[in-house]
């Protein structure tokens, strides 16, 4: 297992009244946050290997920086994402969908509307409420689908990492025009062009607009309301995210420097089970 965790230092689990938990059991990394009384308090990420072994190893992770806390004292649990079936220890789970526009509304704030969820493996739009409550959404289809399975592999062709490789596409202004219906292709085009002595930096940044592409006709089909946030592992990547916001000629509200866009839909799983706990003991 591999993964890192992170834990507020001015709360203390023992003296909280509800603690609740959030799982996002996702196709290319799993993640888990603790609430103590609807304040984020821990959380984890690690890379997913099969559903029901991340479930267990995100909330091992996190458990593990908090002096302690043990998953018996955790009061309610909700589990989302593809393998949310497979979290045993979870109470309820609930759609990605709805702990997306949850998480992202408290983050943000009662102004977002839409949400662009650009995750390693796939990318949806959803639309909210200003109480978070998701009323529409469109999943990847071929346009959208492993954008973010797809950098990481053009970041081995080309030896370079992923902070490396945005930085390089923010830098540069000529590139050539990559296929943005396929990830596959797209690769394929920029190592052709790299025999044909293409200097590496425009393939980085002709790859990085090709799957810029790729997620702006997902949003443009589904469309934009004011305000917009980008929540996902590739909302990290300027170097797509930038050209996103220039091809559909929208700008997003600015990343939160505290906050770990990845972590949004386990946070919105975490404030279902603060939710349900409540009311169970109203």
């Amino acid at each position: 297992m591999s993964g890192h965790a992170s834990i507020s230092e001015k709360l203390d689990w023992t003296k909280a009244r509800v603690i609740a938990a959030g799982v996002d059991i996702g196709a290319v990394t799993s993640k888990a946050l603790i609430l103590l009384d609807g304040e984020p308090y821990a959380s984890s990420q690690v890379v997913t290997r099969t559903p029901k072994e991340s479930a267990v190893d995100a909330v091992n992770e996190v458990l593990k920086k908090t002096g302690g806390l043990k998953l018996e004292n955790i009061h309610s649990v909700v589990a989302t994402g593809r393998g949310s079936a497979q979290a045993a220890f979870a109470q309820r789970t609930v759609s990605e969908i709805a702990c997306a526009a949850a998480g992202a509304v408290r983050i943000w704030g009662p102004s977002v509307r839409t949400v662009l969820d650009a995750g390693g493996q796939s990318c949806r739009v959803i639309h909210c409420t200003e109480k978070g409550r998701a009323t529409s959404f469109l999943w990847n289809d071929k346009c959208a689908a492993g954008i973010g399975r797809s950098m990481e592999a053009f970041g081995d062709l080309v030896k370079k990492d992923l902070t490396e490789m945005a930085s390089i596409a923010l830098e540069s202004d000529k590139f050539p025009k990559l296929s943005d219906f396929c990830a596959v292709y797209a690769q394929s085009e920029a190592l052709d062009l790299a025999r044909s002595k293409v200097p590496l930096e425009e393939l980085i940044a002709g790859y990085h607009y090709a799957m810029a592409r790729r997620i702006s006709t997902l949003v443009d089909r589904a469309g934009v309301k004011k305000d917009l946030v980008i929540i996902g592992g590739l909302a990290k990547n300027t170097g797509i995210m930038n050209w996103v916001e220039s091809i559909l000629k929208v700008s997003r509200l600015a990343p939160k420097s505290e906050w770990d866009p990845a972590l949004t839909t386990a946070l919105g799983a975490a404030l279902y089970a603060d939710g349900f706990c409540k009311r169970q003991h109203d």
